[in-house]
Parts: C-alpha cells; sequence; structure tokens
C-alpha cells in the first residue's frame, strides 16, 4: 500500500507497435477517458507511395521526412506543461530508428544517424511507454481488413521482420518505464471489457519493464 501511496502516475505516456497492432485506436481512447491531450503520428507522408512501390531513394525520402516531422511535434510539447496535464502519443520518438535500420541502406542509414542523433536529444522522454505486441499473422488480417491500399503491398516477409525488430528494440530499451502488452486478442473498440482491465493496469506503477497478459489471452492458451 505505501508503494500505491507515493505512486505519481505517468504524466507522458507513448503507445508503441508494428503497423496495424491498435496503437492509435488505444492512444485514442486512452486520451478519451484520461481527459489526456493527443499527440499523433504523421499520416500524410508524400514519400510514402513511391516508398511502397519500391522507387529508388524513396526509403531514405520517407525515413527522413517522417523523423523531421516527428522532431517538430515533439520538440514543440512543452515538458514543464506535462506536470500539469496528460498526454497520450501514438508514438515513440525512438521508434523511427527501427524503421531506418530495416529500410535504409548502409550507407544512408550513416546520414539519418547523424541527423537522429542530434535531434533526439532535444525532445521529452515519456513516462511510461507501452508497447502493444502482436503475432504477424494477426497483423497481416488486420492490413487485409484495413482500407490502406500501400499497405497491402507490405510483404510477409517484411512484416515479420518487423515484428522481430521491435521485439528486439522493446528488449533493450531502458529509457523509460515499459509496460508489454499482447495485445493480439485484444480489441479495444469491440470489446469494452479489455479497455476496462488495461486501464485498470495502468493505475497501478510499472516499474523498469513489466508485462501484461490480458485474461482472454491467458484463458485462450
Amino acid at each position: 500500500m505505501a508503494d500505491l501511496a507515493q505512486y505519481d502516475p505517468p504524466r507522458f505516456i507513448a503507445i508503441e507497435g508494428p503497423m496495424r497492432v491498435g496503437k492509435s485506436t488505444l492512444a485514442s481512447l486512452l486520451a478519451e477517458r484520461l481527459h489526456a491531450s493527443l499527440l499523433a503520428d504523421i499520416e500524410d507522408n508524400p514519400f510514402l507511395d513511391r516508398f511502397y512501390r519500391g522507387k529508388s531513394g524513396a526509403g531514405f525520402a520517407a525515413q527522413l521526412y517522417f523523423l523531421m516531422e516527428r522532431y517538430r511535434q515533439w520538440h514543440a510539447l512543452d515538458a514543464s506543461s506535462t506536470a500539469k496535464r496528460i498526454v497520450i502519443s501514438d508514438y515513440l520518438f525512438e521508434k523511427d530508428k527501427i524503421y531506418a535500420y530495416l529500410n535504409l541502406s548502409d550507407a544512408e542509414l550513416r546520414l539519418y544517424e547523424d541527423y537522429y542523433a542530434l535531434l533526439a536529444e532535444q525532445v521529452p522522454i515519456p513516462d511510461l511507454v507501452v508497447y502493444l505486441q502482436a503475432k504477424t499473422e494477426t497483423l497481416r488480417v488486420r492490413i487485409g481488413l484495413k482500407n490502406a491500399p500501400m499497405e497491402h503491398e507490405v510483404s510477409d516477409e517484411y512484416l515479420e521482420e518487423l515484428v522481430q525488430a521491435y521485439d528486439h528494440f522493446f528488449h533493450h530499451y531502458k529509457a523509460s518505464d515499459l509496460l508489454v502488452v499482447e495485445a493480439s486478442e485484444m480489441d479495444f473498440v469491440h470489446r469494452n471489457a479489455d479497455l476496462e482491465e488495461l486501464l485498470k493496469r495502468l493505475q497501478q506503477p510499472v516499474r523498469g519493464t513489466q508485462y501484461f497478459l490480458p485474461l482472454r489471452s491467458a484463458n485462450a492458451d
């Protein structure tokens, strides 16, 4: 009880996970329930279509665009004001490197890392990161259901690499407290119990890296 009595709930929470895992949906729902400000990731990258179509150099252009726009968003956050309000972001600034390592050549990556190093030290660090894990098969189904034609070009091999890259990144993540959530069986929109279960967990302290296996997933096993 003493630990809970001294518990200071996180004021800046970032939601992360591979494409179509449900991070934007969860971030919106949490922002609504917690009366928080919502920070949404960039969606209108003008280089993304060329990247999905395999055009030369498009990967580097798309990655640099994401990096700069995400930096502008996070740098604009008034770190002092987060103590007076809750901020929910549907992405983690550092995740930009996950895609860079997957999509860029060695030469492009060296240049990208120079830009990243300059910008990363100027953005705030979340109090808590919620990493939504999901199986590759689950993500493939959700991509198929989403009306996003560009994403339908993503190969099974790339999707598997992405899932593994996220797992590797968060296995070594130490910058803030981290809650790893198995989200393959969770549906925050159509099953309110899933959202309530996660909200209840977020009312408790997260120290270092901790894992949350929803009751639905545990029963399935």
